[in-house]
């Protein structure tokens, strides 16, 4: 089988278990191997991460600055859906993982590979997320799953491996935790957290501070948005990919977004994950208050009941299927009114709004007041209260068998 594969993309992060995988593809195959890494604001982490994979036994190295497409292409339209995961996940990871396999797909068909690799374990949801990604793009393409075919048992014998190989990795065997960074959010898993009783070190995290060490004054932003999407923050134009980190800076300073969960991986199993999310529920929760008063109440309620199976096919890894593609048509169709500005206050981990204000607003003082009848004639709800209470009533008086 291994004869079958000429030449293989990698999806390298450069941490300790695609460092491990690119040197054991190297030895298992023996063919070129394509380091690709995707820039989706991991920021320091990517610092000399050439180097590393050259230096780990890379053939070719792909680095690939996709921040803005990430944002604009992938979490945008998941904001516009206010789309989350079992009630607390913003879907980070979930997000990232089809615009990477995007990448390695686009890489593997000008570099001539006809296999591409990653690094997510067979107990996972990034092994799913991958594949269904490869297939749905190349579906000629093999697929190299290490977690699922090689001998290692666990992360300690893969530092073990890398120790041997002399791989530089960044976690040890004190502080094994496993994390994911992009634009969107940082998320940690395994270690102490694998005790769903102990609480997150604090010096685990990365974007925020606590609440209780976040500053002791309020800091005020306004959100401008046309079409469900943010363009401005305070009134200044801005990319999509330098609103979420501006949010993010914002955000972090006063404790905003830190999510603690245990959650139903697809797999089957459940799982802790902690989450650092800053930018991204300031948007979400900014977006939720913009709708309120541009969205019509049915076009509202239809959508908010779409929002678990939507949420649910990203966390699948279903992002290039039919469905959700349709239901994004759907949903943006329904975001074209949804424009304006939304002013919040973010103060100890808290992000309140404030303020909503829209030029397509569907609310009106003169309708919603409780002074004078000139657009409302109270009298009319009696008729309308009647009606509304008459299957109850009938289905009492049966029972009554009046």
């Amino acid at each position: 089988m291994s004869k079958d594969i000429k030449k293989i993309v990698l999806a390298y992060s450069g941490g300790l278990d695609t460092s491990v995988i690119l040197c054991w593809l190297k030895e298992t195959y023996d063919c070129p191997v394509v380091a690709y890494a995707a820039d989706l604001g991991q920021g320091e982490e990517l610092a000399g991460i050439k180097e590393k994979a050259i230096n780990t036994g890379a053939d070719e190295v792909v680095i690939e600055d996709l921040k803005e497409e990430f944002v604009r292409d992938y979490v945008f339209p998941a904001m516009r859906a206010n789309a989350v995961y079992e009630s607390s996940y913003l879907l980070g990871t979930s997000l990232a993982r089809p615009l990477i396999a995007k990448g390695q797909v686009e890489t593997a068909r000008k570099t001539g590979s006809n296999a591409v690799s990653h690094g997510a374990t067979g107990k996972g949801n990034d092994q799913v997320r991958f594949e269904l990604a490869y297939m749905a793009m190349e579906p000629g393409l093999k697929i190299i799953a290490p977690w699922r075919i090689w001998d290692f048992k666990g992360r300690e014998d893969l530092i073990s491996y890398a120790l041997s190989k002399n791989i530089k990795v960044p976690v040890t065997k004190k502080r094994p935790y496993s994390s994911d960074r992009n634009l969107l959010h940082i998320s940690f898993e395994g270690g102490i957290l694998e005790d769903t009783w102990a609480e997150p070190p604090e010096d685990m995290f990365v974007l925020s501070v606590s609440p209780e060490n976040s500053p002791d004054r309020a800091t005020y932003v306004e959100i401008d948005f046309r079409e469900g999407n943010p363009v401005a923050i305070d009134g200044v134009p801005m990319s999509p990919a330098s609103i979420l980190a501006h949010l993010n800076e914002l955000g972090g300073k006063n404790g905003i977004g830190r999510e603690d969960m245990v959650e139903n991986r697809y797999v089957g199993m459940k799982s802790r994950g902690v989450y650092e999310t800053p930018g991204g529920t300031i948007l979400r929760k900014a977006h939720i208050a913009m709708e309120t008063i541009t969205l019509d109440r049915e076009v509202m309620h239809i959508r908010d009941g779409l929002i678990p199976r939507y949420a649910e096919m990203i966390y699948y890894g279903y992002w290039f299927s039919p469905e959700r593609e349709m239901l994004q048509k759907l949903i943006d169709e329904a975001q074209k009114v949804v424009n304006g500005t939304v002013r919040v206050k973010l103060y100890k981990g808290n992000c309140i709004v404030t303020g909503r204000k829209s030029e397509t607003s569907l609310y009106h003082p003169d309708f919603a007041t409780f002074e004078g009848d000139e657009v409302y004639n109270q009298k009319d709800a009696g008729g309308f209260i009647r009606l509304s209470g008459l299957r109850l009533k009938i289905a009492r008086m049966l029972d009554k068998k009046f």
